[in-house]
This record gives structure tokens, C-alpha cells and sequence, in this order.
């Protein structure tokens, strides 16, 4: 499958952000892309950095115009495309939401993200509420997709969940970076271990892993923090963890990524680890800490 993915930076103009993106959709559909994998909340800047009310205005319904824009782009172009939206599900009640659309524009299905972060510059739990429509894979002309986001991504139990319904790959859209404050060798600590535990994800469940982050500074609007540089480093992993593609931490890209989808299978036979699991033992992972 030609996997295409845009890490790009943000503006706080929707309007811009969105053409930028469709240009790109465009373009990697013009030179083979089946699926289009964006980064998380794309449609503006990382507002999450401080608390203010004011932020929810950012939100949409789903479905309503936003979803008309991008549903309008995937049947223009012809691809699967993976959306992340502020999602407006009732007043006072909203969602970090995955939205997928098919290749003839129709909305294969939306993942409402599940685990939500409360750390300075990350302040989410004030803006989104926990997802509430499980671990379920999106069925798409291009394959089943196990769509997660962002913190999501440092939880294999949410990764096995999605493959144990039969997800043939595993995407991350996502919003990441580095803290001004910590020392070089730790920033590169936090984003190599980033790539790393979802390398693994790919090599415990036998399936590649597309995570397309964005990229570039945004300052933090309560002056708290000195904001984030967010690393880019997207990256497409095959079914054993290698590395097909990553991209530089400090700039924009958009390419296409083959992926043999059939690999999984042969790798799979090699280490079934899926045969093996103790699922008779494995009750007490339900608990917060076993004491």
C-alpha cells in the first residue's frame, strides 16, 4: 500500500491550515498515495498549551462543515484519509476525534481519543473528554485501520486491543515535542523513547504503524512555559519494528511510504506471538496496580 503522510507546521488561520493540507492531499494523490495519514489537530494551533474557555469556539460538529471539507477532498482525490478533529459533541462536551473517509468521500468511521493527558503544555483533560467508542478498527477500502491518537500511543494494551479486532495497521495521529527547559540529551531521550515503544507495538502485534506528528514552535499564549518545539519524526514502521521511513525533526514533509501489507502474515507466522498469549492469566490487567 502507498502510505502518504503530512507533517507540516501549524498556523492559527483554520482556513490555511486546511488549504496547506489540501494541497498536499492532493498532490500525494497525484503520485500514487491510497491513504493520507494528518497529524493531530491539524485544523489549528496546539491550543492545549493553557486553560481558556475561549478554545472551545475551535471545536465542530460531527458532521457539519468541517467534515464536508475533507469529505469533499477524499472523494476528489480518491484516497482513504485520517482526519483529527476538535470534536463539538454537545455543549460543554467534547472530544479529540479521529475521523476517516474513504476514497468516494463517505466517513468510514471516527475514534474518539481515549486516553487524555493533564501535564504543563498538555492540558487536556480541561478541553476533552475520554473517548467512549472503545478500541474498534476502521473498515476502509484500503484495510481495516486501527486508528489511536497521539497519548494513546504509550499504551500497548490499546494497540493489542485494536490488532485482537483485527486491525492490519496501526496510526497515530499526533502532536509532540520538546520542553525548552529540559537539557539536550534529555529531549533526545523523550523522542527516541516516543519512537521506540511504538516500534514495539509494531513488533508485538506483527503490523506496520504510520504516527505522523507536526512540526515547528508555537509558543505557549499564557507565557507559562516557553512553549513547544514539536519534533516531527514521523515515522512508518514494518510488521518487525524497521523503520521504512522517518522524517527530520525540524522541518516539513510529505512523502509516500510502501508498505507491503502482506508481510504481516509471513512475520507473524515466525513469531506468533498472538498464538502464544497466557490470556488465562492476563484477568488483573483491568486493575489500576495490583497491592
Amino acid at each position: 500500500m502507498k502510505v502518504g503522510i503530512i507533517q507540516q507546521s501549524n498556523s492559527g488561520d483554520v482556513a490555511q491550515n486546511r488549504s496547506r493540507i489540501a494541497d498536499e492531499v492532493r498532490r500525494l494523490a497525484s503520485e500514487g498515495a491510497e491513504l493520507i495519514v494528518n497529524r493531530e489537530l491539524h485544523d489549528s494551533l496546539y491550543f492545549c498549551q493553557e486553560e481558556n474557555t475561549a478554545n472551545f469556539d475551535l471545536a465542530v460538529a460531527i458532521p457539519g462543515e468541517a467534515t464536508e471539507f475533507y469529505s469533499r477532498l477524499a472523494r476528489e482525490a480518491g484516497v482513504v484519509l485520517v482526519t483529527s478533529l476538535f470534536e463539538k459533541r454537545a455543549p460543554g462536551l467534547y472530544h479529540n476525534t479521529a475521523v476517516v473517509f474513504d476514497k468516494d468521500g463517505s466517513m468510514a468511521g471516527k475514534y474518539r481519543k481515549m486516553h487524555i493527558p493533564d501535564d504543563p503544555a498538555y492540558y487536556e483533560k480541561f478541553y476533552f473528554t475520554p473517548g467512549d467508542l472503545d478500541f474498534v478498527p476502521i473498515d476502509t477500502s484500503v484495510g481495516r485501520l486501527g486508528v489511536l491518537v497521539c497519548w494513546d500511543q504509550w499504551y500497548p494494551e490499546a494497540a493489542r486491543l485494536m490488532v485482537l479486532r483485527g486491525a492490519e495497521m496501526l496510526i497515530y495521529p499526533t502532536a509532540i515535542g520538546l520542553e525548552s527547559t529540559d537539557t539536550p540529551e534529555e529531549q533526545e531521550r523523550q523522542r527516541e523513547a516516543w519512537t521506540t515503544v511504538q516500534r514495539g507495538h509494531a513488533v508485538a502485534n506483527g503490523i506496520p504503524v504510520v504516527t505522523v506528528n507536526r512540526v515547528g514552535y508555537e509558543p505557549d499564549p499564557s507565557g507559562q512555559t516557553g512553549g513547544i518545539q514539536f519534533w516531527g519524526s514521523s515515522f512508518v514502521a514494518g510488521p518487525q519494528g524497521e523503520l521504512l521511513y522517518r522524517a527530520p525533526a525540524d522541518s516539513e514533509a510529505s512523502v509516500i511510504v510502501d508498505v507491503d501489507m502482506k508481510r504481516s502474515e509471513q512475520v507473524r507466522r515466525w513469531w506468533p506471538f498472538l498464538r502464544d498469549r497466557r490470556i488465562d492469566s492476563f484477568g488483573s490487567l483491568t486493575r489500576r496496580f495490583i497491592d
